[in-house]
């Protein structure tokens, strides 16, 4: 009964963890949830005012599919102010999140068989996407030796006459690690050499740690530019990921492709959260800057914590995001509160069934090695989760 395409999908094991663990808390256990990737941050007070202002005066309407031209202006001068690009507000295309920009993305850019280098450890969702839209994802697989970053060697060894993307996403999920500069600048002039499209998710731009630079790779000139689609939105750096609101940045077929696209499938964005994003770019960003600074002071504990759990080995400290993705492999083999544990999804589980603590296996990321802990939750319940982790695998082991 269900398509081909249906009954390839995956399912979003971030998700699936998820609502175990909110059956649990259902039933009335104390779960420990270091699972998804939502600020545990309450949206500003701006963005707030602007969606009840919207519904007070009535902006309850259909707006155009790419969004309305005032929050697309806002949205170029945002990218030119703090990215260094210059675009056209009928370059941007606001959507319900920025997955849907890039779902957009991948959904006018890939013919059947066109192939997208994706590095793992990679978001979940990246390789589903590019199925969906008829693609093929070329994994490059990195690793601590790496620094969890792909190299142009590492990605000139994938290519093949059918490769038409190159997928980044800096500071990443779910590793926490940011491309530097340099780095950012070998990839770009390796697309430039090949002609090929760059689709950079650049979400977590602003929760950067320890001096980290963050560098938007179509910056680095017009060549790059015309090839890249620069995705980003409102989710991480102004806690608004139920409001849904993403945004897209490319040349203008492109763009007008992903418009297109959006008004045959979910038309435009919510009239009342496109108020609410204006309201956060043209408010006062002080909370942004105050969330960075918790979830950096998370970060410290928690990776200061790790060195003491037993088994589990971060071995690259995050820079960005609000992850950190310890290798977990030294428990592979060995019997856990009476338990064998053979790979990281055993333990996923075993952790949430008898710790009461959720995170997320690797395997769904692309790295069957690790887990991936999420500090977006506060002080007093990392430390209660880390505590039981820690405790339960002392008893055992």
């Amino acid at each position: 009964m269900l398509s081909q395409r249906a009954r390839e999908l995956a399912p979003s094991p971030t998700m699936a963890i998820d609502a175990r663990a909110k059956q649990l808390l259902a039933e009335g256990a104390d779960v420990v949830n270091f699972s998804v990737g939502e600020p545990d941050f309450d949206t500003p007070d701006t963005a707030k005012e602007g969606g009840i202002a919207a519904i007070r005066q009535g902006f309850t309407k259909y707006t155009p599919a790419a969004g309305t031209l005032e929050l697309r202006r806002a949205i170029a001068e945002k990218l030119r102010r703090e990215n260094g690009l210059e675009y056209a507000p009928e370059q941007i295309v606001v959507s319900n999140g920025g997955k849907q920009s890039l779902y957009n993305a991948f959904m006018v850019l890939l013919d059947p068989g066109d192939e997208v280098i994706i590095q793992a450890p990679y978001w979940v969702s990246y390789p589903e996407m590019v199925k969906l839209a008829g693609g093929v994802p070329v994994v490059v697989e990195t690793d601590a030796r790496t620094g969890f970053k792909m190299t142009p060697d590492m990605i000139r060894e994938k290519l093949t006459p059918r490769t038409k993307v190159i997928n980044l996403n800096s500071p990443s999920n779910p590793t926490g690690v940011v491309y530097t500069p340099a780095e950012l600048r070998a990839i770009a002039e390796l697309a430039v050499e090949k002609n090929l499209i760059i689709i950079s998710d650049e979400i977590y731009e602003k929760l950067l740690y320890d001096g980290a630079e963050f560098v938007s790779i179509a910056s680095f000139g017009p060549d790059v530019k015309r090839l890249t689609v620069t995705v980003n939105g409102f989710s991480k750096a102004y806690a608004m990921t139920g409001w849904r609101m993403g945004y897209a940045a490319a040349e203008k077929p492109i763009a007008k492709a992903m418009a297109d696209l959006q008004s045959q499938t979910t038309s435009g964005p919510s009239s009342i959260t496109q108020k609410a994003a204006l309201a956060a770019l043209q408010g006062d960003q002080g909370p942004v800057e105050a969330m960075r600074q918790e979830f950096d002071r998370r970060r410290r504990y928690v990776v200061e914590r790790l060195r003491s759990i037993p088994g589990f080995d971060l071995e690259v400290v995050p820079q960005g995001a609000f992850y950190v993705f310890p290798n977990v492999s030294a428990l592979f083999g060995r019997t856990i509160a009476g338990q064998r544990v053979e790979n990281a999804d055993d333990l996923g589980m075993l952790l949430l069934e008898k710790a009461k603590v959720a995170l997320v296996p690797g395997s769904g990321f692309g790295s069957p090695n690790h887990v991936r802990i999420s500090y977006a939750t506060s002080m007093e319940r990392l430390k209660e989760g880390l505590d039981r982790i820690e405790r339960l695998l002392r008893e055992s082991l």
